[in-house]
């Protein structure tokens, strides 16, 4: 990955391949407005680095970017100037999350360079991490299945230096290490989710657990078939079964000793989705890949957890299977007996993420934790509803679903909360079986979370992130977000459980 160093060196000084800059859009008026940071930058083009970039076109909107050639006194030979949006009134700090972008487009403009120096405006040390993140994120590149060959290839930004911080200043180091512990694990999942599905199926993705949590030391416990039948988790077993890959169920546990608060993460896994007997139609199969984003997310989360040394006990819950139709696959109308004992009447074998996520949450509910998060990309429905880049929460308690919007919208992720109407449930009922996996078509994402909510144990606080939007982004990449996978809601996953440690959720 990106390297990341901290430094107090002035951006006129500072060796590096590049130099990056922000510029504004003044609140109310017209031009442009330097940002602070870049004092010694302007300086050096004497006072007129905005009028230059004006010349050029530049407005300071977000995600524009602008190079120029540096004039004699500064070190660096080319500056970068990137779009932060409109000013901040002069008493208050550039937003976080447009720090982010801003980085991340930079750090994508400047794939191939070596070194890059962030001259850009830290009022905090929030800030500092937020660019640090954005950079590094916006660095991203999946690379394992590229030959080597082509010329014209460019890797990503080898470094990134950030300028006006304190190194040896604890809060700053601090900083900066949250930011790599976390973006090494966003970037897992990335790769995960782009992995491709001949690569990646349960076993080998449970294996690959298997090997973080000996790094990390993280407990990992994986239920094969044989103990999936075993333990009667009909879901993920009904799921899995037209595929050569048996599915897989596997835990992650970290543990402090001094934890007071327990969180549980359930991610649906997966791993290819072609929608079974009832096969998705031409062009909704190439990128079913990524239909194991949830079980990614919490993968990298707990990792994540875990190399940050947090005060809680986190546990994942990794639902993993390989949807595909054969002979042996399950058929519209099998009736599936879920490990929490209900039955299930099978109306749509692409309705098949809620089955594997509601073994996993009756099994994780036998912990008794203080919480339970799931996170799968679960419904079109929610897509319709919310569009590709927000997703949708729902939970048995109102004042938790809130808490993980406001921790999304701290930490940069777009979420919007969404009901889980009562009235829905009847639709569910089957002149079969206890219930059916499929209700009524309109208010289809809700569907699911009221099904989901099924399983969930007595007196459990949980709640149900649909990712089904932000999970995978196919067109071109924006801001620090990449085409292909991003790995959405790992970082409301790793706040929440930041504030489940020090005891602000309540």
């Amino acid at each position: 990955m990106t390297a990341l160093t901290l430094s107090t060196a002035g951006a006129a000084t500072l060796r590096a391949d590049a130099l990056v800059v922000g510029v504004a859009k003044p609140k109310g008026g017209k031009g442009l407005v330097v940002a602070p940071g870049a004092e010694a930058v302007d300086k050096a083009f004497g006072g007129k680095l905005a009028a230059v970039l004006e010349t050029l076109g530049a407005s300071g909107s977000e995600g524009e970017v602008t190079k120029v050639p540096s004039p004699s006194g500064l070190k660096a030979p080319v500056v970068l100037a990137v779009g932060l949006g409109t000013a901040p009134e002069k008493d208050e700090d550039y937003d976080a999350e447009a720090l982010r972008r801003a980085a991340g487009n930079a750090a994508r403009a400047l794939s191939g360079t070596k070194k890059a120096a962030f001259a850009l405006p830290i009022g905090a040390v929030e800030d500092a991490e937020a660019i640090a993140e954005g950079a590094l994120l916006g660095a991203y590149a999946f690379t394992a299945y590229r030959s080597g060959d082509a010329k014209d290839a460019k890797g990503p930004l080898a470094e990134v230096t950030l300028l006006g911080t304190k190194p040896r200043d604890k809060a700053f180091k601090a900083a900066a290490e949250r930011a790599i512990a976390l973006v090494e694990e966003i970037n897992r999942a990335r790769d995960l989710i782009n992995t491709p599905p001949n690569d990646l199926y349960p076993e080998s993705f449970a294996a690959i657990a298997t090997a973080a949590g000996k790094e990390h030391g993280i407990k990992v416990q994986v239920l094969d078939e044989k103990a999936l039948v075993k333990g009667g988790y009909g879901g993920i077993l009904g799921v899995g079964q037209g595929s050569e890959h048996t599915p897989r169920l596997v835990r992650l546990a970290y543990t402090h000793p001094k934890a007071e608060k327990t969180l549980a993460l359930v991610g649906k896994g997966i791993t290819y989705d072609s929608g079974g007997i009832s096969l998705k139609p031409a062009g909704h199969n190439e990128t079913m890949k990524c239909d194991m984003s949830g079980a990614a997310a919490v993968f990298a989360a707990v990792v994540a957890v875990a190399r940050l040394g947090l005060r809680v006990n986190v546990t994942g819950w990794l639902a993993l299977a390989e949807n595909m139709p054969s002979g042996s696959a399950v058929r519209p109308g099998d009736v599936l007996r879920m490990y929490s004992g209900k039955t299930v009447e099978v109306l749509n074998t692409d309705a098949e993420g809620r089955l594997v996520l509601a073994d996993a949450l009756a099994k994780a509910s036998e912990e008794n934790p203080d919480a339970i998060v799931d996170v799968a990309t679960l419904t079109g429905a929610m897509v319709l509803a919310l569009g590709n880049r927000t997703f949708g929460i729902m939970a048995n308690d109102d004042a938790f679903r809130t808490s993980i919007h406001e921790i999304a919208e701290e930490v940069g992720e777009q979420s919007w909360p969404m009901p889980l109407p009562a009235d829905l449930r009847k639709g569910m009922d089957s002149p079969t079986a206890d219930m059916a996996n499929m209700g009524e078509r309109m208010g289809g994402g809700l569907v699911a979370g009221l099904f989901l909510k099924e399983f969930v144990g007595e007196g459990i606080t949980w709640a149900h992130l649909d990712i089904a939007g932000p999970a995978f982004h196919e067109g071109a990449p924006y801001g620090y977000t990449p085409k292909g996978g991003t790995g959405s809601s790992v970082r409301t996953l790793v706040k929440l459980a930041e504030r489940t440690a020090s005891g602000d959720l309540g």
